[in-house]
């Protein structure tokens, strides 16, 4: 089993891959999550893990565009609450540190408890682990990390404060993803998809009312503009279902309406 991940172990990434797929399961990581669609896309893994929103801090906009644009297929979600700990090389203080580094999401995260520490700079880094590591091998003194407890453990640095996020009921939505369309092994009561339509008086309120009159819950909806079609919008939706059936008629029903309906998946929900 080979699965790609946007980043190295200790990330969130690396742990949901072992806990969704199995501790022996062989972990690619990936700078970016546009090289972790390419990969799947190519097949070179079978398999990706991708971040998709954050309880505190709301949808990844971008990663539901690289999907779309890889022509990927999501086949499950996976919820992790999120613990960030602020982590440096043993021996130091708090009042020792002058930078910390981490993914600009986690920064976010924990943004209250820094007020208490003007001081401290904090600056945008690919991820949270990978701080971590670079803390550890460079042994450098005066940054600190925000990352996991895992990561604290692989790279040997001491945890000088633990769960910093400002919300303590903090979880990410990661989604599985694969190139091919999967197959379904239970009946799915959830769905992600891309709804496209044009710019006109009521477009927006008739496309809600269809999905609605079908009962469809949304539990989420992003709009961006379609750059190649000026004054075309496209929606980005999560939608929860109890009847299928009913869920393939509001697809119908808006594509017979004007609108233009790509699937990305179609799972069970977690949550």
């Amino acid at each position: 089993m080979k699965v790609a991940i946007q980043g190295i172990p200790g990330s969130f990434h690396h742990q949901v891959a072992l806990n969704y797929f199995g501790a022996e399961t062989e972990i690619e990581g990936f700078r970016t999550f546009e090289e972790v669609a390419k990969a799947v896309q190519r097949r070179e893994v079978p398999y990706g893990v991708m971040a998709i929103e954050n309880s505190i801090a709301g949808a990844i906009l971008p990663n539901y565009d690289l999907i779309d644009r890889h022509g990927l297929h999501i086949f499950e979600e996976y919820y992790l609450p999120i613990s960030h700990n602020l982590m440096v090389l043993p021996g130091q203080k708090i009042t020792d540190i002058k930078e910390v580094k981490s993914h600009p999401m986690a920064l976010l995260q924990c943004k209250r408890f820094f007020e208490d520490y003007p001081d401290i700079k904090l600056i945008d880094d690919v991820d949270t682990a990978t701080v971590a590591r670079r803390i550890s091998d460079e042994k450098i003194k005066g940054l600190g990390a925000i990352a996991s407890s895992t990561a604290a453990k692989i790279y040997g640095l001491e945890i000088l404060a633990h769960d910093i996020q400002t919300i303590k009921n903090n979880f990410t939505r990661f989604i599985l993803l694969q190139e091919d369309k999967p197959q379904q092994s239970e009946k799915p009561n959830k769905a992600s998809f891309k709804i496209t339509i044009r710019n006109e008086k009521g477009s927006l309120a008739k496309l809600l009312t269809l999905l609605s009159e079908n009962d469809l819950d949304l539990s989420k909806i992003q709009s961006i503009p379609v750059i190649e079609n000026p004054w075309h919008y496209a929606f980005f939706i999560d939608a929860q279902f109890d009847d299928y059936a009913k869920y393939l008629k509001a697809i119908d029903a808006v594509n017979q309406n004007g609108g233009e309906v790509k699937i990305f998946g179609e799972y069970v929900s977690r949550k």
